[in-house]
């Protein structure tokens, strides 16, 4: 059921992106939008991960710079059965991290220096098993083909400010062109979101079970989730659609309802975090809390 919702949700959008097209340039503009939209899924498929590492600044490493997370995220993909992925390392006071790549061959975990820093070494691996999770159900692709095309979405509705405002012909005018600014853009975040968290239940709970450890999962993403509220991440706020392929929004605006989330509450993960640790026969989550002092070294630090 998730994947078919996640399949008409990426329906949604592409339709969203042609109507826009459809909005500014008639069925000649629907057709340009299709075309578009295709040409971007195209570029998205191939390129899509190295423009978001890009983006971020993460730079890649390996077991002589990084050496433990490099080996938490190598006994991870063992026992998920995954082939090794990149390893990425972003610069970021922020504790988060994220997974891109078009398919399990050609993964990439990205983890920020600030996740190094301020976890525990269980609470990184149920982080970087969440990860994982993603990137075996395929969500990486999903993702990050949704945030190319939201962003598409936006910049098509700019463009088209230009080229309609001014008509006087009919269609939109200068009141329906800036609604389309606003309303095309909003749309096509909320459809991203809706995406972006009908894949997280699944990520948690593939990565719980991957790492063994719900609990040390549950108490990551509370860390998280406070953290974020106070910590920026430059890059993020500098490019917003990459959001939701952060395990946590990584965004500093919070006052917005669930509609506008860019993730489940983290209440409810925990909440469906600790139903699986009782579903593996783990008991509860206040029998066990990861050690503080036992985080990831490396030169980060």
């Amino acid at each position: 059921m998730n994947y078919m919702r996640t399949a008409i949700l990426l329906a949604g959008l592409t339709g969203l992106f042609m109507a826009v097209g459809y909005l500014i340039g008639g069925g000649s503009g629907a057709v340009i939008a299709l075309i578009i939209a295709a040409g971007t899924n195209l570029f998205s498929y191939w390129n899509a991960d190295k423009l978001v590492l890009s983006m971020h600044g993460a730079q890649e490493v390996d077991e002589h710079n990084a050496p433990e997370l490099v080996a938490t995220v190598r006994e991870l993909a063992q026992r998920a059965g995954l082939p090794m992925p990149r390893v990425y390392l972003m610069d970021s006071p922020q504790p988060n991290a994220f997974a891109t790549g078009r398919n399990p061959q050609n993964a990439a975990v990205c983890a920020t220096t600030g996740l190094l820093n301020t976890l525990s070494r269980d609470e990184i691996a149920g982080v970087i098993g969440h990860e994982l999770g993603h990137v075996r159900n395929h969500d990486t692709l999903t993702m990050t083909i949704t945030a190319t095309i939201a962003g598409a979405i936006s910049m098509l509705a700019q463009f088209g400010m230009f080229f309609r405002g001014g008509n006087r012909d009919g269609g939109l005018g200068i009141v329906g062109t800036v609604l389309m600014l606003i309303l095309a853009p909003l749309a096509a975040m909320i459809v991203q979101m809706a995406i972006s968290r009908t894949r997280e239940y699944a990520a948690d709970n593939l990565g719980a079970r991957i790492s063994g450890r719900p609990d040390a999962l549950a108490s990551a993403l509370v860390k998280i989730s406070r953290i974020a509220e106070e910590v920026p991440n430059d890059t993020a706020e500098t490019h917003p659609a990459t959001a939701p392929l952060f395990i946590i929004n990584p965004l500093s605006g919070r006052g917005m309802d669930n509609l506008f989330s860019t993730h489940p509450s983290t209440e409810n993960r925990v909440a469906a975090l600790e139903k699986l640790s009782g579903e593996m026969g783990l008991g509860g989550f206040a029998a066990a809390a990861p050690a503080a002092d036992s985080r990831l070294r490396g030169p980060w630090g």
